[in-house]
């Protein structure tokens, strides 16, 4: 099977606000800036991601899995050697609506002083217009934790709709 990135041409120059940034497909390389976007932003902060030398092993495992899985992919969007935003992609073949093939957008981040300067913006444009496109997608869909109001206003802007209401179970936890 073809990786989700693999059958899209990267790295890939995106117009932003303050110029330009490059995609590109994440690499280990990149962890310890994906570990900072992630522990950045205060929701995924109170969940637990944090940017600690003691939680970079677990991070280095996901980080390959999520590499190594040719459905799943990392991509980072990169300025003047700076990784400044990220986001996971998930191809997800499916017998629901005649068959339709879903991309699946998930850890949606750019750093905290590069926000508004239309990264996030660009990033999923690329993955609306030329990700989905590439993968043989009929569907662009994502989850948003309800208390992001300010992602879900951003993501209406760009068409999509709320449609859904989601649901997680903690394993663990019962």
């Amino acid at each position: 099977m073809v990786s989700v990135i693999e059958s899209l041409s990267l790295p890939v120059e995106l117009i932003v606000r303050t110029g330009s940034v490059t995609i590109r497909r994440a690499c280990i390389d990149d962890l310890r800036a994906l570990m900072r976007l992630l522990s950045d932003d205060p929701i995924s902060a109170s969940r637990g991601d944090v940017n600690t030398a003691d939680d970079e092993p677990a991070y280095a495992r996901g980080l390959e899995r999520v590499i190594a899985d040719p459905s799943n992919d990392l991509v980072v969007a990169e300025d003047d050697g700076r990784v400044v935003g990220m986001l996971q992609l998930t191809v997800i073949p499916g017998l629901a609506r005649r068959g339709s093939t879903r991309l699946l957008v998930e850890a949606v981040r750019v750093a905290g002083d590069r926000r508004s300067a239309g990264i996030g913006g660009a990033m999923m444009r690329w993955v609306m217009d030329a990700a989905a496109r590439a993968t043989g997608s009929d569907l662009v869909q994502l989850t948003s934790d309800a208390a992001r109001t300010d992602a879900h206003r951003f993501y209406t802007r760009l068409g999509f709709v709320d449609s859904h209401v989601g649901f997680k179970y903690r394993v663990g936890e019962s």
